[in-house]
Formats: C-alpha cells, structure tokens, sequence
C-alpha cells in the first residue's frame, strides 16, 4: 500500500473510533450547540479535503488514445468509462460521477510536449482554492459553470481573471486590494489599525454565492451570449389552445423574456409563501352520490393549513388571478363598452341546489353548476357583496413601504439580505433597519429586504444590519465570521468586468 493510501486507511480508521464513541455510543446527544456546530464544520472541512483529492487523482489519469493498444485506466478495472469506475469505487450516482469527472476536467493540467512539465490548469486560482479546502467540487462547478458556457466568446485572458476573482470570492477576499471581500474601511466606526499585520480573510462563499458571483460576470464578458436574435425569438413566439379533453383546455406555447419574466412575476406574486398562496379555485373532491366532503384519513392537518395543491396547480390557479386582474384593469381594451368580463350563466334554482349544469360564455361545452359557486366564492370577476340591494362587503389593505419605496428596495438588493439566503427580494418584507416603534423613517435608507424568517428572527439570530450612507451592511454571527466585521452582504463586480 503507497503512503497516501496508507494515510487515507488511517483516516478512515479514525473516523470509524469518532463515529462510534460520538455516534453509535449517543455521545452526539451529549454536546453542546457550539460542540455539535464545530463538528459540521470541522466534518465539512474534511469533506473539502477529500473532494480535492479525489477531483486531483481523476484529473491526473493519463489519457490513452484509441488504437494505441493500452488499455485505459477504467478498462485495466473492468469498467466501460470513467464514470462507471467512479460509480463502483466511491459508491455515488451516475449524476455524481459525472461531476466528479466534470470538475476534473477544470483541473486538469496537460503535459508540455517538449519539456514533459506540467502546464497550468484551464482554473489554476479555484484549483488552488480547492486544494487548500476553500470549495469543494459543488463550488468548483458552480464558479466555473457559468464562464464555461460562454465557450470560445471570451478570450483568455479574461477568463483567468474571472478565476482570480472567483477563488478571491471563495475565500472572502477582494482580488484586487487583497482585503476581506466587501469590507468598508472607509466607514464609521472601522477604525483603521496600523499594527495590523496582512489582511484577513472574511467568511468564504457558498456554493450559491459562487454560482450567482460568476453569472454576473459572465453576463458582463458576454452579454450578447448564444441566444437568438431578436428576429429569430419574435419569429419563434407562439400560444396554442388545444380543444377541451377531460375537462380541461391543453396548452402549449413559446414565450419571449419578456413576456417570460411578466408572466414569472405574476406567478410569483400569487405563489410568495408570505401571502399564503394563490386563490384556491374551489376544486373540491367528494363521493359519487355524497353531499358531504371526503375526509382523508391521513391528513394530520384538521385546521386545513397544508395547502394539498401540486406547484403546477398553483402555477395554474396564479395565472387564472393574473387573467382576472388584467381583465378589470383601466388599459384592458373594452369588450362592448365593458371591460372583458366572464359570463357565466346558470338557472337561479340549480345555483341554491348546487347541482345542475351552467354555460361559459365563449365555452363550447356546459360545466357544473359548481363552476359558478367557485366563480362568486373566489372573486374570479368582481366580488361585490350585497344584502337586500345594500353593499355590505368592502375591504382595503396597507403597506407600511409605498409600492414606490419596495421597488427601489428590491432593486438595489435583489433578495434576502442575509448572506447565503437568496429568496427573491420581491418575495421578501421590508425591514426598517431603525425600528419604527423607535421614530425609524420609512425610507428607502432604513429598509432592507428580509425573507419571512430572517425578518422574524433577526433580533436574537445574531445577524446585524445597519445603514451607511444609504448602503445596507451586515455583521453575522461568530460561527459565520470570528472577526466579527461588518460587511457588504455579497462581492461588488471587480472593477474590470465593466469594461
């Protein structure tokens, strides 16, 4: 056995004794938050480690040309490629494999032809950033997935200075001034300290913050991408309407971005979990020959909180709302002197019965009466409430940010300003930094974007937000950041991306 599996057989070895005295023996139980929060990060630090092995051992596999008469390495194995070996060896997926051999090929370093010594690897900064345990090959992937979609489109030169920025971003620093990414040492209170010896690394990036950093960028060095032109995408648009079968009209289609990112935000005003969900149309379940609803009997939900529809259904119920707001909106072309409005008739009798047939107008075939019910229950054209030819039912909401201030909020954020947390920011509540109660302004200076649970448990989370000038800064807890600095919540572009 050669060293280094010799070295890994005891690691292995030790972790078996931890696994069994902190595991096995109910010693987890035992510890602390603090105990059980320095073993995620510790094991995390070994998982890091481990990839980097694993990614280097694949990227350094000789390649062994067809026809040459040497078996290659998973054929001296009995396997057909690489990503069965891998399947076999480390006991992962297909998918896995697959980005094992993906990331080493990141990694790679060819052999110069006249001299036999190693050539840089195509991302030299994030190898070394994986070989000293900063990512692991989901950060590998996700910092360099992006740039390499823009192929042959970007020179270079320009791609190893994405590498630069990406491997400063995993580790928490700024590529450019050497310092940790995002601090402000211009800002109040950050005192500067001439004693202070080389800077320090700030928090590394997830994943994610990996992925999103590297999409900015890309967009920046490509911005023409691979789409199609403008010609050829308004060519290509297209909606069909099937006809109905089995109760429901199919539809197929090809939207433009625009038209895209309209539909997207209408789905996703309705689908935001803070405001419960789209309408339910009314779509109800119950027995042949049964007037009384069908109960399920594993539903541990009797007050009916756990909304039972599939993201599909809600897809579908947020669209029909969207149809329903637009149809009664002041620019929505009239239709005979009216607004476009749904008419759906049905006998006054069979209406109190709740059985019977009722017609859609513009609809081929009639539909349940219940169709009308849900109509009328669910406000699907205009709920208007009357008793004894009196309205009764009128209803208003407020925000405490004008629609004005949240848009500008959202702009300049973009989503959850916890770091690592990216719920859209149009998902998001508005948070005064300065606590209203305490004479804080509802301005666009003293509100941030906080998802539903960060905004209820910023006060003893550890998570600190103030404002500087307008910019919101962070401050996390100790786990995230022994330093303790505040912070920009993510990396500003590198200076150069912006041409």
């Amino acid at each position: 056995m050669n060293s280094t599996a010799a070295v890994l057989d005891r690691v292995v070895s030790d972790l078996d004794l931890t696994i069994e005295s902190a595991v096995r023996s109910a010693g987890l139980g035992g510890m602390s938050d603090a105990e059980k929060m320095d073993v995620l990060r510790l094991a995390g630090e070994a998982h890091r480690r481990l990839d980097a092995l694993v990614v280097e051992t694949v990227a350094s596999v000789d390649t062994r040309p067809a026809g040459s008469g040497v078996p290659t390495f998973p054929a001296v194995f009995g396997c057909r490629n690489m990503n069965e070996l891998l399947q076999r060896a480390l006991r992962v997926d297909a998918t896995g494999a697959g980005r094992i051999v993906k990331a080493a090929g990141a990694v790679h370093r060819d052999v110069a032809l006249t001299t036999g010594a190693p050539l840089p690897a195509r991302w030299p900064a994030l190898r070394e950033a994986m070989l000293d345990g900063a990512i692991g090959i989901a950060g590998l992937l996700a910092a360099t997935d992006p740039i390499d979609r823009t192929r042959d489109r970007i020179t270079g030169a320009d791609r190893l200075r994405a590498d630069a920025e990406l491997a400063a971003c995993a580790r928490g620093l700024d590529a450019a001034k050497g310092d940790a990414t995002g601090i402000e040492p211009d800002a109040p209170d950050i005192e500067p300290d001439a004693t202070a010896g080389p800077p320090e690394s700030g928090p590394p990036a997830t994943p994610d913050d990996l992925r999103q950093f590297a999409l900015l960028i890309a967009i920046y060095l490509d911005p023409d991408g691979a789409a199609p032109t403008e010609a050829q995408a308004v060519q290509n648009r297209s909606l069909t309407i099937g006809r109905l079968r089995n109760g429901v009209y199919p539809i197929r289609g090809a939207l433009l971005p625009e038209t895209y990112g309209q539909l997207k935000l209408l789905i996703d005003a309705q689908n935001n979990p803070k405001v419960g969900g789209p309408p339910d149309l009314g779509v109800t379940f119950r027995e042949s020959g049964d007037a009384e609803e069908v109960l399920d009997a594993f539903n541990t939900d009797p007050r009916a909180v756990i909304d039972p529809r599939t993201l599909p259904q809600k897809q579908h119920d947020a669209l029909a709302f969207a149809l329903i707001i637009a149809a009664r909106h002041d620019d929505m072309p009239s239709l005979g002197g009216a607004a476009p409005t749904l008419v759906v008739q049905v006998d006054a009798e069979a209406f109190v019965r709740g059985t019977g047939w009722a017609h859609i107008a513009g609809v081929d075939t009639p539909v349940p009466v219940s169709v009308a019910a849900h109509a009328a229950c669910s406000a699907t054209i205009q709920r208007v409430l009357f008793h004894e030819g009196r309205i009764v039912g009128i209803s208003t909401t407020d925000r405490i940010f004008n629609v004005h201030q949240r848009r500008a909020i959202v702009l300049r954020d973009k989503e959850c300003l916890i770091p690592g947390c990216h719920v859209p920011a149009t998902w998001c509540e508005i948070h005064h930094v300065e606590e209203h109660s305490r004479g804080g302004p509802t301005h666009t200076d003293n509100g941030v974007p906080l998802c539903w649970w960060h905004h209820r448990t910023i006060d003893h989370s550890g998570w600190e937000i103030r404002m500087t000038n307008g910019t919101p800064h962070i401050r996390g807890p100790a786990w995230w950041d022994p330093l303790q600095k505040w912070r920009t919540p993510r990396p500003p572009l590198p200076a150069w991306v912006g041409g």
